[in-house]
């Protein structure tokens, strides 16, 4: 029985009478970044501004400053941006500002729109 070893470090040797096949790796795929989204909170009559200001602090960790700008821009504007995320942690979100919202009984709505 005999074992031959192969030497890595050197090229590799070809017969001028074998065929020689070039072998290319395919192109590396162009990845894209996720597409992003927008959570949105919605105005309606009823929810009082303390109380979106409360939210703006508490999940999505805005200053009293930025949030009192935000809860302005929904109450004069209808709707205001409260950030923009990858789509899971949008939905999160937004899902667990509806969910507080109702635990406290209040109509407040929280929205996901995809940011173009």
């Amino acid at each position: 029985m005999q074992v031959t070893m192969t030497d890595y470090n050197r090229p590799p040797q070809f017969d001028e009478d074998s065929q020689h096949t070039l072998l290319v790796a395919p192109d590396e795929p162009e990845l894209q970044p996720p597409p992003m989204y927008q959570v949105l909170l919605l105005n309606d009559d009823y929810t009082p501004m303390d109380f979106v200001v409360e939210v703006l602090e508490d999940f999505f960790a805005m200053d009293r400053e930025k949030a009192t700008q935000v809860m302005l821009r929904v109450h004069n504007q209808g709707q205001g941006l409260c950030g923009i995320y990858s789509r899971d942690v949008a939905e999160t979100k937004a899902m667990q500002v509806n969910q507080y919202a109702r635990e406290c009984e209040h109509p407040l709505q929280c929205e996901v729109k995809r940011d173009d």
